[in-house]
C-alpha cells in the first residue's frame, strides 16, 4: 500500500509541474524584484536557480520582523518546525516530519544537536549554537539531505548562519537597544549591542560585534521547598558546602487547603524563567588581493538561565498557567565558545576552500529529581520530607577540518569535491542528592553519582558533477564516503547507602575508598580523570561505521528564475551511546533476577536474553531516502514569486526513545522504518513600491510503517511501571511536527515629505496540532494547535530606526512540548507526582526597538 501510494504521490506532483512548467514557459516574464544571493550550493547564485527547496532570509527581514532567534524565524520557513522550550531545556528542530523522540523537556545541555537532524553552521564551521541573531548576512536553510555538498553529514537539512565579515569600505558601527514587558512577568527586559569595522588599510580589516539579553521571565516557581531554599545560594545552585540539615524540616507536600502550613513548608519565586545571554564575535579580514581572502572569527555565547518555562496546569497540583509545579530552583548555564579560521584561494581553474573550527562548551544544570524517585516505588514516598535534587555537569570539545574544490571553468561541467573531517570529545557526570539522608550535609546525602565519557572522530570525502546537456538542462551526481568511531566510557553508576527505612541498600565498591564524601566535581571520581576512565571503564559498545550515500538531480531552467527539477538524496546520522553500562560484572546473585542490583540504568545480568528484549546501550546510525520534485517561477514582469516542492521520505533504522527494562530510564533505540511526505509552498508578491506581501504553507505526512516493539513503558496507579511495553504500531504518527503549518507576512512603507519612511509590518504563524510521542502511546497528550500574530510600526531614517512592536498580539496560549503524560497524575504516599507539565511560549510581549548606524 505504501508503495502505491508513493506512485500516485509523485504522479500527482509530476502532472501539476508538467502543468506549471507549461504555464511558465507560456507566461514571459522580465526581472526579478529583490533577488536574494545565497552560496549554498557553494556558489553564488540566485535563490531561485538552486535545483532543491531552499529559504533565505537576509538582515532586513530579521530586522523588519525582529527575529532574535532561530525559532522566531523557522516559523515563516515551510517544511520546518522548532519546538521551542525556553532557554533552559534547549530547542529541538524537526525538519519534514524526521522526529521520532517524544516532544519534552529537556537536553539544552553541552554538545546539544538540536534533535541530530539538522547541521547547523556557523560560517563554514559545523557546530549547534542556538546563537543570537546579531550582525548576520542573512541566515540560510536547507530542506533536504545534503551530505554530498557539506562536509558534516545531514539527515534532513542544513542551517546556516552566515555573519557579516569585515569591510575594507571604512569604519561604520551600530548600536542597537530593544526594551520589553512581558504579560504575567514583571519588570523590563532589554537587549542592547553594538557592532564596530574598522579598515586599516585595502587588505586588513575587523570587525567586532557584542550584544546582552536581559529577559526578566514570565513563569513562577510557587511550591519551592523551603528547607531545601535555604541551602541553596542567591543563583538558586546547591551549596555543597552548607550544611542541609534545614532541607529535611519543611514538607513539600503539606496540607495545601492550609494557607499556614503552606507559607511554614513552601517559599514561592517569581518570574524564574529569565535569560541572560552574552554574546559576541571577533574577527579579522586579511584580503592582500581579489584571489586571496582569509578570515580568523572567534564566537562566543554565554547564556544562564534561572529556570524552566513550563506550566503544571495540565498536572496533579493544577497549578496556575504561568506556574511550575517544581520543588526547588533549575537554574542553568551553557558557554560555547568557537574559533574559526575561513580561507578561500583562487586557483584559476577552482576555487579552494579550507576551514578549520576549535569548539567548546560547557554546562552546568540542576533539576528537580524528586518525581522519579517517589514513582520508582523506592520507598522515599513514605517520608513525608522527601525532596531530591540532581546536579550536572558537562562539557564538550569540537575540532573540525574542512577542505573544498569548486570548479570555475565556463564549459559544460561543473564540479564540486571535499573532504572533512570532525572530531568531538564530551564529558558529563550527574550527582543525585537526598538531602537529610545518610548524614547532616549534601555530599552525605549523596546518593547516586554517575559519570561517562565520549568520542567522536567522522571522516568523510565528498563532491558534486553537473553536466549542462543544453544551455538550460541540467543533470549531477553526488556522492559521500565516509566512516565513524564512536567510543564511549561509562561508570557502573554508583548508588550509595542512606537511612530510608524501606528503601534497598545497595553500595557497589567499585573503586577502593570511594565514599560520598570524595565525590567532587574536581574529584571524578576518586582521582579518576575522565582519560582515566576511559583507559580503565571501557564499559559502552565501541561503534565503527562506514557507508556511502547518493544523489542524483536534474532541473531545467525556463529563464527569467523560472525553474524545475527533480532530485533524490540520501542522508544519515550518527548513532549515539545511552550511558547504560552492563552489570554482568558486578550482578549481585541474591538480588531477583532482572533486578540487576536495583541500580537504575545498569540493565544486563548473566542471561541477557531473558532480560533485556533491546539492546539498551547504543543505537546505530538511522538513514533516508528523500525524493523531491519542485518548480520555482515568476511572475508579473517578476513582481511575484511562487514555487512549490513536494517530497517523500523513506526512514530505515529509526532512533527511537523508549525507557528501559529497569528503572525506566529514556534511552534511544533502533526502531524499523518510518516514512514522510508532504507539499512546501512560499511566495512572495511586490504588490506596489509600497506593499509587499510574502507567504508559506507546508504539509506533512510523517508515520511509522513498521512496528516496534516494546517501545513505551507506561506509569501504573500507585507508583512503579508497567511490566507490559506498549509497541508503536505500523501507521502510528511520528511526534513533533504539525501537519499542516502557514505563515504569512505584510510589511508596508510610506515614503514621508521629510525624506524619512513611516513602516508597518505584521506576521502571523500558524501550526496544527502536535504529537508529543509515537502514535500518542503512553497516553502522551495532542499538542493544541495554535497561532501567533506578531506587529510593529516604525520610522525609518537613513542612519536610525524606532519601531514599537507587540508580539502574540491576541495572548494565545502556545504549549511547545510536554513532559511526562497525565498517567503521571497521582498522589502517592502523600506525595503528589508533579512531572506532567507542559512548556509554553512567552504570552504578549509589547516594546520598541532603536537601531543606529553611523559611518556608512
Amino acid at each position: 500500500m505504501t508503495h502505491v501510494f508513493k506512485t500516485k504521490l509523485f504522479r500527482t506532483a509530476s502532472a501539476a509541474g508538467l502543468l506549471t512548467t507549461a504555464l511558465i514557459a507560456a507566461v514571459p516574464v522580465q526581472a526579478q524584484v529583490d533577488e536574494i544571493i545565497v552560496t549554498a550550493t557553494r556558489r553564488a547564485e540566485s535563490i531561485q536557480d538552486i535545483p532543491f527547496n531552499i529559504a533565505a532570509v537576509g538582515a532586513e527581514q530579521i530586522e523588519q520582523q525582529g527575529f532574535d532567534d532561530l525559532s522566531e524565524l523557522v516559523a515563516f520557513v515551510p517544511g520546518i518546525n522548532i519546538v521551542d522550550q525556553g532557554g533552559r531545556d534547549g530547542n529541538r528542530i524537526v525538519v519534514r516530519g524526521l522526529n521520532a523522540e517524544a516532544i519534552s523537556g529537556g537536553g539544552g545541555g553541552a554538545g546539544s544537536d538540536g534533535g541530530g537532524t539538522v547541521s547547523t553552521y556557523l560560517g563554514e564551521i559545523p557546530n549547534f549554537v542556538d546563537l543570537r541573531l546579531n550582525d548576520l548576512e542573512r541566515v540560510e536553510v536547507l530542506l533536504g539531505p545534503q551530505g554530498t555538498l557539506y562536509g558534516a553529514g545531514t539527515l534532513g537539512g542544513a542551517i546556516r548562519y552566515i555573519p557579516n565579515k569585515p569591510s575594507f569600505d571604512g569604519p561604520s558601527a551600530e548600536l542597537r537597544s530593544e526594551a520589553f514587558v512581558i504579560d504575567e512577568g514583571d519588570g523590563i527586559s532589554y537587549d542592547i549591542g553594538f557592532t564596530g569595522n574598522y579598515a586599516f588599510n585595502d587588505s586588513i580589516a575587523i570587525r567586532g560585534s557584542i550584544d546582552y539579553l536581559d529577559n526578566k521571565g514570565f513563569i513562577d516557581y510557587p511550591f519551592v521547598n523551603r528547607g531545601i531554599a535555604e541551602t541553596f545560594d542567591s543563583d538558586g545552585f546547591a551549596d555543597l558546602s552548607n550544611n542541609g540539615t534545614n532541607a529535611v524540616s519543611t514538607l513539600p507536600d503539606p496540607d495545601f487547603s492550609d494557607p499556614d502550613a503552606v507559607a511554614a513548608n513552601l517559599i514561592g519565586f517569581e518570574d524564574v524563567n529569565t535569560e541572560q545571554v552574552l554574546s559576541g564575535r571577533a574577527a579579522i579580514r586579511f584580503q592582500p588581493n581579489d584571489r586571496f581572502d582569509a578570515n580568523l572569527t572567534y564566537y562566543y555565547q554565554n547564556a544562564e538561565n534561572g529556570g524552566r518555562t513550563t506550566s503544571g496546569a495540565r498536572g496533579e497540583l493544577e497549578t496556575g498557567l504561568y506556574e511550575a509545579p517544581l520543588r526547588v530552583l533549575e537554574p542553568s548555564e551553557l558557554e560555547s565558545q568557537l574559533l574559526a579560521l575561513e580561507v578561500v584561494a583562487d586557483l584559476g581553474f577552482a576555487e579552494l576552500t579550507s576551514a578549520t573550527g576549535i569548539a567548546e562548551e560547557t554546562f552546568i544544570g540542576q533539576r528537580d529529581q524528586t518525581d522519579l524517585l517517589i514513582s520508582l516505588e523506592y520507598s522515599y514516598e513514605t517520608v513525608p520530607t522527601f525532596t531530591a535534587f540532581t546536579l550536572e555537569q558537562e562539557e564538550s570539545s569540537i575540532i573540525n577540518q574542512e577542505l573544498r574544490l569548486v570548479s570555475k571553468n565556463e564549459g559544460p561541467f561543473n564540479w564540486i569535491i571535499g573532504g572533512f573531517y570532525n572530531e568531538r570529545e564530551g564529558e558529563g557526570l550527574s550527582e543525585e542528592f537526598v538531602p537529610g539522608f545518610g548524614g547532616p550535609d549534601f555530599r552525605q546525602g549523596l546518593e547516586f553519582y554517575s559519570f561517562g565519557a565520549n568520542k567522536l572522530e567522522e571522516r568523510a570525502v565528498f563532491g558534486e558533477v553537473e553536466y549542462d546537456i543544453t544551455p538550460n538542462w541540467t543533470v549531477g551526481f553526488g556522492a559521500r564516503l565516509y566512516d565513524y568511531d564512536l567510543d564511549t566510557a561509562d561508570s557502573p553508576d554508583l548508588d550509595f547507602p542512606n537511612q530510608n527505612p524501606g528503601q534497598v541498600e545497595v553500595f557497589f565498591p567499585l573503586f577502593e575508598d570511594c565514599g560520598p564524601d570524595s565525590l567532587t566535581p574536581e574529584n571524578i571520581p576518586c582521582g579518576l580523570s575522565f582519560s582515566d576512565a576511559q583507559d580503565t571503564f571501557e564499559l559502552g559498545d565501541n561503534q565503527d561505521f562506514s557507508g556511502e550515500l547518493f544523489k542524483i538531480n536534474t532541473s531545467y531552467r525556463f529563464g527569467n528564475g523560472n525553474s524545475a527539477y527533480a532530485t533524490f538524496s540520501q542522508g544519515f546520522r550518527v548513532g549515539l551511546s545511552n550511558g547504560l553500562a552492563p552489570c554482568d560484572d558486578i550482578f549481585d546473585p541474591n538480588m531477583p533476577q532482572g533486578q540487576c542490583g536495583l541500580v537504575p540504568g545498569q540493565q544486563f545480568g548473566p542471561n541477557d536474553d531473558d532480560i533485556a528484549q533491546l539492546n539498551e546501550r547504543e543505537a546505530t546510525p538511522d538513514e533516508v531516502d528523500n525524493y523531491e520534485i519542485g518548480v520555482k517561477t515568476t511572475w508579473l514582469d517578476g513582481d511575484l514569486r511562487l514555487n512549490l516542492a513536494a517530497f517523500y521520505i523513506d526512514w530505515t533504522d529509526i532512533q527511537l526513545v523508549s525507557s528501559s527494562i529497569n528503572a525506566g530510564l529514556p534511552i534511544t533505540v533502533n526502531g524499523g522504518t518510518a516514512r514522510s511526505r508532504g507539499v512546501e509552498f512560499d511566495g512572495s508578491w511586490q504588490i506596489n513600491d509600497r506593499l509587499n506581501l510574502r507567504g508559506n504553507y507546508s504539509y506533512t505526512d510523517a508515520e511509522l510503517t513498521q512496528d516496534v516493539p516494546d517501545l513505551v513503558r507506561a506509569i501504573v496507579p500507585g507508583g512503579g511501571f508497567d511490566d507490559d511495553l506498549q509497541a508503536g504500531l505500523d501507521g502510528q504518527r511520528l511526534p513533533g511536527s504539525p501537519e499542516h503549518q502557514f505563515s504569512v507576512f505584510l510589511d508596508y512603507t510610506k515614503p514621508l515629505s521629510t525624506g524619512a519612511d513611516f513602516n508597518f509590518n505584521t506576521g502571523y504563524s500558524w501550526q496544527g496540532n502536535v504529537l508529543s510521542r509515537v502514535g500518542g502511546l503512553g497516553d502522551s497528550l495532542e499538542l493544541p494547535d495554535y497561532g501567533r500574530l506578531n506587529t510593529q510600526i516604525g520610522y525609518e531614517e537613513d542612519a536610525w530606526q524606532i519601531y514599537a512592536f507587540v508580539d502574540n498580539v491576541f495572548n494565545t496560549l502556545s504549549e511547545s512540548s510536554v513532559v511526562a503524560t497525565e498517567q503521571f497524575n497521582q498522589t502517592i504516599s502523600g506525595a503528589a507526582v508533579r512531572s506532567f507539565r507542559t512548556n509554553i511560549l512567552p504570552p504578549r510581549t509589547i516594546g520598541a526597538r532603536l537601531r543606529y548606524k553611523f559611518g556608512q
